[in-house]
Parts: structure tokens; sequence; C-alpha cells
């Protein structure tokens, strides 16, 4: 299988890295990190993986600071949350090259504002003593890009390593919804025609959120509640018909883009909230795929909505293709964000791009991303 991708790319070949990538997701549930050997370009292995969750107080801190932007109150406590959570678990590995490091998105507003991640890779490098790759969103938003989904380049290459024929879909069940279409035909991430990449909308934010509220519980888990309710579908129309299901991507959300028009599952019971908190994630998605070049050979899901059975059943029920959690095909759900990030670590390191127009709407393909190394290895 990694032969045929490495047939395929025109690029000289380079050396593998070993590479170790971090993710701190929109549900501030902890912080997953992997090592990937790659050269930027194919999979050459998967090694050690681990994960950091966030304590109660810690996720207190982080929800206090959701919207907000550098200087803002809350933000510098957060992102001291953040650095010292990941450099517990960043430390943890040994023998890798470099560290690719996502940050916590804060908030997210491309074409105003900007993106903002909290988080220092520069603080991180010094800690670890590793060269780390991060602020992986600005230049792609700085260029008219909406700077989200960056995980597409990523997916590309596990499409690759896979050895797909078909046009295959990853999608990224987190607190906002996000897929990625792949053509595994194409040579390049970059080429015309080879990713369609865009957020789908809400997905488990909202259901942790009522969680959290009703419950004091960080999600419903197994969706037993969702379960235990009935949709109200008249609820799930009236948020598909919004003007962001129509629009063609690429496009992205923010975590609380959806706030207002989801707060009318206040009117509802727990159980009838959960439910159709539920239905409207797997409805969006339904809505995404109307948007492809292709139906897809089948749909891959990952992140945390993939382990509950009622959204899986809710998308099986609503998608023409056939859906199964990423483990399917041999990977791993839990940790393919973060192995994104050590993926495109090493693709900014060698200068190659990380977005392009199919997946952030970016003018043109564009390499995201800074390096920082520590003080004392520059000096040695």
């Amino acid at each position: 299988m990694g032969g045929r991708a490495g047939r395929a790319q025109t690029r000289a070949p380079q050396a593998p890295l070993r590479a170790l990538g971090t993710m701190s997701g929109t549900s501030l549930d902890g912080v997953d990190a992997a090592v990937l050997v790659t050269d930027g370009e194919a999979i050459a292995g998967f090694g050690a993986t681990g994960y950091r969750p966030y304590s109660g107080p810690e996720r207190a801190v982080l929800r206090a600071a959701l919207g907000r932007w550098p200087g803002e109150t809350g933000v510098a406590a957060a992102a001291e949350v953040v650095e010292s959570a990941h450099a517990e678990l960043m430390a943890r590995f040994a023998g890798v090259d470099l560290a690719g490091f996502h940050g916590q998105t804060l908030a997210h507003d491309p074409g105003g504002r900007g993106t903002h991640q909290a988080g220092s890779g520069a603080v991180l490098a010094e800690v670890l003593g590793l060269p780390v790759v991060w602020d992986f969103r600005s230049a792609d938003v700085a260029l008219g890009g909406q700077g989200a989904p960056l995980a597409p380049f990523f997916h590309f290459a596990c499409a690759r390593w896979m050895g797909a024929r078909q046009p295959v879909v990853f999608l990224n069940l987190g607190g906002v919804g996000n897929l990625s279409w792949v053509d595994p035909a194409a040579a390049r991430p970059e080429d015309a025609g080879a990713l369609l990449a865009f957020d789908t909308g809400p997905a488990n934010a909202p259901i942790d959120d009522l969680m959290t509220a009703r419950r004091g519980q960080a999600r419903d888990e197994g969706g037993a509640l969702a379960a235990a309710g009935r949709v109200d579908e008249g609820l799930v129309d009236r948020v598909l018909s919004l003007p962001f299901f129509a629009r063609m991507p690429p496009k992205s959300l923010d975590r609380n883009d959806f706030a207002g028009p989801l707060a009318a599952l206040e009117g509802l019971s727990d159980a009838d909230a959960a439910a159709t908190a539920t239905a409207i994630a797997a409805a969006a998605v339904a809505a995404g795929l109307g948007h492809l070049p292709a139906r897809p050979d089948r749909v891959l899901v990952t992140g945390g909505g993939r382990r509950n059975p009622v959204l899986m059943t809710m998308l099986a029920a609503r998608l023409p293709c056939p859906v199964a959690p990423v483990e399917a095909a041999g990977l791993d759900g839990d940790m393919l964000e973060a192995q994104a990030f050590a993926h495109l670590a090493v693709r900014v390191l060698r200068g190659l791009p990380t977005s392009c127009p199919g997946t952030t709407g970016v003018a043109a393909a564009v390499g995201g991303g800074q390096v920082s190394r520590p003080a004392r290895a520059a000096q040695g």
C-alpha cells in the first residue's frame, strides 16, 4: 500500500522523521499525543500514543476563556493550562525529532478578527528541548482562507496508506463536525480535485454542554440519554434550514456559532434535548454530503462521536453509503487528529503546503505554521 503512494509522488524523496503531534479539541476533554513516522507525504509508520485529560478545574478555566482573544480576561490563565498539560504529556515521549503543537482554539473568526489558539509553541520548545511547529492556522486565515479544517492533508496520506481506490470521506465528530472528501487517485493533496473539506455543523459540543448544564456530566456516555428521548424533528428542520448548510464549501465554524439556534433545546426534556441535539449532528453531516463532487465509497468516522452508538445509527440511516469507525480501516480514531499535526509539522519543516483552495478556501496552496527551536539547542 505504501509503495503505491510513493510511486505517485513527484517530489524528491526525503528521509522520514519521527514527529510527535498533539491535539486539544473543542470538546475540552484533554490532550491527545501521537508519534507518526513520515516524510510529510507518505506514512511510514505509527508510533506511541498518549492522553492527558483535563481536570474539572482546568476545563472550567478553558471554558471560561472560550470566545476570547489575546489580552482579554482569562486568556493567559487558559494558555497556562494548555502549556502545562501539553508539556506534562509530551515529556513522556522519547526519541522524536520534532513536535507539532496545535494549541487550544478559543476563538475562530475567519474574515473578521482571525483565529486564536491558546498556548505558545516557543514555550514548549524550551521546556522540551525540541523544535516545535505551531500556529498552523494564522497564515491560511491571513490569505483569505477559513483556517480549518487542517487534517485533510493527513487524510489524503491515510487514504493512500489504506490503499483506497475510490473516493472516501473521513468524518471527524469532535465538538464541531468536519469532513474530508479524498480522491486517492490524485498525485498530491494540493492538486485540483484531490480534496474537499469543510465543517459540517455542530457535533458533540451541544450534547456535551447540555450534559454539563443539566446532569453535571462531561458527555452523554454511550448515547444513553439520547436513546431514551424523542427527536423534535421540527427543531432539526429549523436548524438545518439555516444559511450555513446551503453555503458552498469550504466553510468553517467556531464551537459556539450555533448557540443561538440551539437555545431552543432548553424547552425540551433532558432526554428529548439529547436526542434532538444528536439528530442535528447527524442531519448536518447528511446535508454536507450533498456538496461533495461524487458519492464516497464509504464514510470513516473519527473523534469522540464514533463512540456514541445513537449518533452512529442516525448517521447510517441518513447517509447514502456505508458508515464505519476509522478502526475498520486500521486507523486509530482517538489519535487521528494528533497524528495529523505530526504529519503537518513535517510538512511545515519541509516547506510543503498544509492547506489549499479545496480544504480552506484559501486562494492558493499555502504552508502555515511557524517553527520554534529551543535556544539552548541553537546555542549548542
